[in-house]
């Protein structure tokens, strides 16, 4: 370690005379600052020294020395001074001269010098037994280090199968629909890999100086968990299917089902279904029976006034619905079918079909009519994103409610959070003047007794809650409110004609058809609905 940095010693001569010597720095070291030989000095007891000379002294670039007048004679010892940086990550050290005959540090000395204040973890032992050997002043050094904690990786989950099969159908060359070729059910063999686990690495904890250990992020853990017709590895790392049938990811877990098929209708020989998995029926569904499933329910015929419900998976009709006001579907992914007739349908998807009369339909998503009739007559039709239909209403008037720009739950949800936000802002103003009547009786030096005490208690306890609940609310009204009127992707389309009698919603704002339009599109503009050519 070479000297760099210059620095001052002091000396006692004849007749306890006390001389300041000088050392220039070499190389590309710094003088030293005269702010910090100042008040070396003085630590050292020589307070009346001539400050412009000193300061003269301190800007030469060869030896030199000022005299400090007569001292007591006492011999000083070599001193350190230390900072501990804010996070107790690195300790930063200067050393200080002794007087020309004075005492050296050892690393004892040193060694003590840091565990006075608990320094004892990451010290650079090297750099002391190099000071040891070239003493070096007014120089920073790193004297002590902690170690950072190193950051491990999350176990992660690779998949073999599609794990967002689409079920969007095809589209023939004349604008039918294929209801048949769906394509939307990941098959599986017996033996298949479904899943591996991939385990990361829990990394470690670091240190700070004074030994404290730093705790390292907490890593996501992962594990497989077989279902039925599954087989895990020995390891448990791998997934295999037992079953030769179809697969699908349900809530990060991996299910795996042979299909529920029913050869003919649904009807009294058969009675209700409920099944944790797909079912396939190749008639229909009759009249006041139920088919509910965890996965995808398939129907190769007709539903009537029946109930088919899908928790997790989507709903194909191949044939249609007639409804007869009473059928219901309701699944939580898409929906497809050749017709909608008198019925009610909710899909937590998109909704596909053929046409829709008289019925109440409601998607998460996109609501698309697109066969070549592609007619929306009657009922309420509630989209997230966009209705896309060749014709809506009709030459009759029938009244129509289309509307667009979130996700039913949400828009039900919004208006919930109104009326909530309402009765709440109502409780907090009649607690509040009740609490601040009670408080200006106190301020004013009078004591409650313990029945009014409890009181206060309870009614303070009361503003708190419904306090934090209206902030919560409101936040969540907010976010609600932002999507509501910032929604994009919400519009309309009619691709042939749109006739009186039909209303039209795009996120909070309304608009009546009057006169019939054609080949037109339905968006929201400047808070206004406009009409614009297709």
């Amino acid at each position: 370690m070479n000297q760099e940095n210059g620095y001052i010693q002091v000396e006692y001569r004849d007749d306890n005379e006390a001389f300041v010597l000088y050392y220039p720095p070499t190389g590309s070291g710094e003088k030293p600052a005269y702010k910090e030989c100042a008040e070396y000095l003085k630590s050292k007891g020589f307070e009346n020294f001539n400050n412009q000379e000193l300061r003269q002294l301190l800007t030469g670039n060869d030896k030199g020395e000022m005299s400090l007048g007569v001292g007591d004679g006492i011999e000083f010892s070599e001193s350190l001074n230390y900072t501990i940086s804010l996070d107790k990550m690195k300790v930063v050290c200067r050393f200080y001269p002794p007087s020309k005959n004075g005492n050296v540090l050892n690393v004892q000395d040193i060694l003590g010098e840091l565990a006075k204040k608990n320094v004892k973890y990451g010290i650079n032992q090297e750099l002391i037994l190099e000071f040891m050997n070239n003493r070096v002043y007014f120089t920073d050094m790193v004297i002590a280090e902690g170690v950072n904690p190193v950051h491990g990786i999350d176990d992660k989950i690779e998949y073999f199968f599609n794990t967002n099969p689409s079920l969007k159908p095809k589209h023939n060359e004349d604008g039918s629909v294929d209801y048949h070729d769906l394509g939307n059910i990941c098959q599986v063999k017996e033996g298949d890999l479904l899943a591996r686990l991939h385990k990361g690495d829990k990394g470690s904890n670091g240190k700070d100086v004074t030994g404290k250990d730093i705790p390292c992020r907490t890593i996501k853990t992962l594990r497989l968990e077989p279902g039925k017709n599954m087989t895990m590895n020995e390891d448990m790392t791998e997934l295999y299917s037992d079953v030769t049938g179809h697969v699908s990811l349900v809530n990060d877990k991996v299910f795996v089902s042979d299909v529920y098929e029913v050869p003919g209708d649904v009807d009294n020989s058969v009675g209700n279904i409920e099944y944790n998995g797909n079912v396939h029926i190749q008639g229909s569904v009759r009249g006041g029976f139920q088919v509910i499933a965890k996965g995808d329910i398939v129907i190769d015929g007709v539903v009537e006034d029946a109930l088919i419900q899908s928790d997790e998976g989507q709903i194909i009709v191949k044939c249609g619905i007639h409804g007869m006001k009473k059928g219901l579907l309701d699944a939580g992914g898409n929906i497809v079918t050749k017709f909608i007739e008198n019925a009610s349908v909710f899909s937590g998807g998109y909704v596909e079909a053929g046409t829709i009369t008289q019925s109440d339909v409601s998607a998460s998503d996109d609501i698309i009519v697109s066969e070549k009739k592609g007619v929306i007559t009657g009922g309420v039709i509630r989209a997230g994103g966009m209705v896309d239909a060749q014709t809506i209403g009709n030459t009759m008037g029938t009244v129509t409610k289309i509307e667009v720009g979130m996700a039913p739950d949400k828009k039900e949800r919004y208006v919930q959070l109104q009326r909530e936000i309402t009765v709440i802002s109502q409780n907090i103003n009649k607690l509040k003047p009740i609490i601040k009547t009670y408080n200006k009786y106190i301020t004013e030096g009078k004591q409650l007794d313990q029945k009014n005490a409890m009181y206060l208690q309870k009614l303070a306890g009361e503003l708190t809650k419904n306090t934090k609940l209206l902030e919560e609310n409101q936040n969540e009204f907010n976010e609600l409110h932002h999507e509501l009127i910032t929604s994009r992707h919400a519009k309309i389309k009619v691709n042939k004609d749109v006739y009186p009698g039909v209303s039209i919603t795009i996120s909070d704002v309304s608009f009546q058809v009057k006169d019939k339009r054609s080949f037109c599109q339905f968006e929201k503009k400047d808070g206004e609905v406009y009409v614009t050519n297709l």
